[in-house]
This record gives structure tokens, C-alpha cells and sequence, in this order.
């Protein structure tokens, strides 16, 4: 069993829904508890599902000191000690998915764990081609906030801001986009820890046969965050994991299979013998509803006459009557 020196006992900051067993869920970086709000219902109806708000994320304050994977996990840890939950299955995506590998690594934390397209196997050129285009991105959605709900709110305004995070992202619900956006735009954590993932210690191995619940790492096969030739490093330092990939699916399977990411969670947290035809339930695909191009480019032009209007209007400089000067 994984010990460690000390231990973040800090009130982290949870909604929690439904009764049976116990499941955590850990979302990514940037985001908060909302993350799971599409198939937070699903889960909720079988299981005692706890959704937390990572150390500066959502309503959690960032850590006093670094924020790295490591004191995440120590933070996580201490949380699930002072509520007596040590043991409990868990649900990891993206950065979230990075740290429930190593909670597991370390043992003795948690039970059976999903992994959804864990961050931080990339390698060489992978690197800087991560951190340089999440860091564009969420310097968008920044410069973008006072028009982020109506963006995000429509079709088009996510068929132009999610294309790295999900394979149709005029899909997703325009919600959860919303909320998204707003906790990317307002994690104080987020430059540390994009700079940790990066940057920073990378993931330890788990040695084959070191852990014993019940283990899936699932995989979009359009995730243009995690590519998905990462997984062969993923399978390579987790050998216990089994690999699930979700079809026509990008970075968050939540967002773009959300019912197949509930069917695969609760198999797995149930301990029971499952195949990947019977969670994925393939079906013809549905062809999704084509956005006319001109109304494409038309939205492209004024999401970048907006980001330059907003960049001026930050540089010009206000004169003493506009400031409230007399």
C-alpha cells in the first residue's frame, strides 16, 4: 500500500446524488462537479454517485502550495479518508483520468476504476503540440467570456469552439458547454497545472499483477487531445487495464456517448463479465444534421471580428471622463 508524508485534509467541495455503491467522479482540468452533468442522472440511479471539485476548480480554493498530479491525488486521498470512503470505485476523465491511475498505482485508495482518455502519455513532439494548443484555446475562451453563453449556446458556436474536444461538438448540449467554458475560463489552477501535465513528472508504472480491482481505460478514437496512439503507452506502464475504445468519439465520451460511457462505468463498477459489443450497442449511425456552410463561415467571421474587438477595446486607452474621472 502507497503511503505518503502528509496529507491534504481540505474540505473539497461535492454534490452527491442516488444510493447503492459508492462511486467517485474526477473530472479534468478546467472543469468542475458540472462535468459530469450528462450522465451524472444515469449513474445516480444505481449508484451513490460523489462528484468533487478538484483544489481550484469549481468551488474548491487551489492548494496553498503547487498544484501538480501529485498533491491532487494527495488531496483526493485526504478527502476520501476524512469521509471514510477509501476503497471507493472511481471514474476519471482527462486530467481526472491521469490521477485515478495513479491513486490506483499507489493502492490501497480506491476499488474498481474507469479511466477515460487519461492526459499524460504523449511523447516528443506530442508535448508541446498538447500544451500549445489547449493553452491557445483556453486563451479564446477567456478573451471570448462576455459572449461565451451565446456562443456556446448555439450549433455553431460550438462547432467553432469544441473541435479539439469532441468529434460533433454542435452536439453537445449546450449546457454543459456553457458551464465548460465558464470553469476553463475561471480555474486559477488551470496555467499550473497545464504546465504540470506537460511539463512535469510523468506517470509512474504500475508493475502487472500490482493491482487488483477491476481496471478499463477508455479511449475516443477522434480524441484530438489525448491522441489516441497514446494508449499504447497508457496499456504499456498499467498492464492490469483493459482497453475500451469509444467509435465516433472525441475527448469526452460523456459528452459524445454518454450513455455508452454510463453502460461501461456501471459494468465495470458492478465486478460483472461484460463485452465491448454489448456496452458499445452498435447501431447504424444516425447522420448528424449538416450546418449550412455559409452560416459556418458567417460564424467564424464574427467569432474573430469579436476576439479583435474585444483585443482593442483591452488597448485603447479610456480617457479620464470614461474612467469616472472629473
Amino acid at each position: 500500500m502507497f503511503t505518503f508524508p502528509y496529507c491534504y485534509f481540505m474540505n473539497l467541495h461535492f454534490v452527491r446524488r442516488g444510493t447503492g455503491r459508492p462511486l467517485l467522479l474526477v473530472h479534468g482540468i478546467g472543469g468542475s462537479w458540472r462535468s459530469w452533468n450528462t450522465i451524472l442522472d444515469a449513474l445516480a440511479a444505481e449508484r451513490d454517485v460523489i462528484a468533487v471539485d478538484l483544489p481550484g476548480h469549481g468551488e474548491t480554493p487551489k492548494l496553498a502550495g503547487e498544484n501538480s498530479i501529485a498533491t491532487l491525488a494527495d488531496a483526493v486521498t485526504g478527502f476520501l479518508t476524512q469521509h471514510e470512503l477509501l476503497g471507493i470505485d472511481a471514474v476519471g476523465s482527462s486530467m481526472g483520468a491521469r490521477l485515478v491511475l495513479e491513486l490506483a498505482r499507489r493502492g490501497g485508495v480506491l476499488g474498481a476504476v474507469v479511466s477515460l482518455d487519461p492526459g499524460g502519455f504523449w511523447q516528443g513532439w506530442q508535448i508541446p503540440f498538447f500544451y500549445h494548443s489547449v493553452a491557445v484555446s483556453v486563451k479564446h475562451v477567456k478573451a471570448l467570456q462576455p459572449v461565451m453563453p451565446a456562443l456556446a449556446g448555439s450549433a455553431v458556436g460550438r462547432t467553432l469552439l469544441l473541435p479539439q474536444f469532441s468529434a460533433r461538438p454542435w452536439a453537445v448540449d449546450a449546457q454543459q458547454a456553457i458551464d465548460e467554458m465558464h470553469t476553463f475560463a475561471h480555474s486559477p489552477a488551470f496555467d499550473e497545472l497545464l504546465d504540470q501535465l506537460a511539463h512535469g513528472q510523468v506517470q509512474q508504472p504500475a508493475p502487472k499483477s500490482s493491482i487488483p480491482g477491476p481496471l478499463v481505460i477508455g479511449w475516443g478514437r477522434q480524441d484530438r487531445v489525448c491522441l489516441p496512439s497514446q494508449s499504447k503507452l497508457a496499456l504499456a506502464k498499467f498492464p492490469d487495464a483493459r482497453l475500451y475504445w469509444f467509435e465516433h468519439c472525441g475527448h469526452f465520451p460523456q459528452w459524445d456517448q454518454p450513455a455508452e460511457a454510463a453502460r461501461l462505468i456501471l459494468a465495470v463498477t458492478s465486478r460483472q463479465p461484460f463485452t465491448d459489443a454489448a456496452i458499445a450497442q452498435a447501431k447504424p449511425a444516425k447522420a448528424a444534421p449538416a450546418l449550412p456552410k455559409a452560416a459556418v463561415v458567417g460564424a467564424a467571421l464574427a467569432l474573430v471580428a469579436g476576439g479583435l474587438w474585444l483585443l482593442s477595446s483591452r488597448r485603447t486607452p479610456r480617457s479620464p471622463r470614461d474612467a469616472g474621472g472629473r
